[in-house]
């Protein structure tokens, strides 16, 4: 086995993570110009780009980092004792800067203003329960897998994101990196700063009652009698 130094893995964070952010709103950008105003079309068009680069993406850089991506992934890996604090804290600042880049290379590639902030008003009881049960379900597939069919997690998790898109109100950010690098784009996939606060709470909960619950659930009990 491979043993990655500690800046490959920051390093394999921040390049992960650029190329999700611009995947999501680049895609989300090019939905909506080609879209003609169907919403239905443009969110199909940023879903199938998110499922298949979280599919690339772990795929190449889970062998190096983890491929985590996310601050809730990083939480729970903290939780489990499989990173240290310090390093868990590390991947978050290079997931949020190597994501606004990502965010704002996307604007530029679509000569659209760099710098911007979301009108998109995102908020209320059931978008935060839907980013509470999104978030919750996808840390509980990537323990799954991992416990169970640690080649099929690349895979698991861009299916799981692609159907998220649609069951959830929020269309599952499941991410607080993602909820802030969207803060930072006045497109398809944006969502107005003030209402980040609410996402994130609910992802943050989510991510540790998955936690809780895999922690019981894929672990064999000793008791052959049970």
């Amino acid at each position: 086995m491979v043993d990655f130094n500690q800046a490959q893995k920051l390093a394999a964070e921040a390049l992960g993570s650029f190329f999700l952010f611009v995947t999501v709103v680049g895609s989300g950008i090019m939905a909506e110009n080609l879209a003609g105003g169907n919403v239905a079309i443009a969110l199909l068009g940023n879903t199938l780009a998110t499922g298949a680069i979280l599919f690339v993406l772990i795929a190449i850089l889970a062998p190096i980092s983890g491929a985590h991506f996310n601050p809730a992934v990083t939480f729970v890996m903290v939780l489990r004792k499989e990173l240290s604090a310090k390093l868990g804290v590390l991947f978050v600042i290079m997931q949020l800067v190597g994501g606004l880049i990502g965010v704002w290379a996307a604007h530029i590639m679509f000569e659209l203003p760099v710098f911007q902030l979301s009108e998109k008003t995102r908020t209320g009881g059931g978008q935060w329960l839907s980013e509470l049960i999104a978030t919750f379900g996808l840390l509980f597939t990537i323990l799954g897998t991992v416990r169970f069919r640690p080649e099929w997690v690349a895979p698991a998790v861009g299916l799981y994101i692609s159907a998220g898109y649609w069951f959830s109100s929020s269309t599952s950010f499941a991410n607080p990196a993602i909820t802030v690098g969207r803060a930072f784009s006045n497109s398809f996939a944006g969502i107005a700063p003030a209402d980040i606060a609410g996402f994130i709470i609910a992802q943050f909960i989510g991510a540790f009652l998955a936690w809780g619950l895999a922690s019981w659930l894929f672990n064999a009990s000793n008791d052959l009698q049970n």
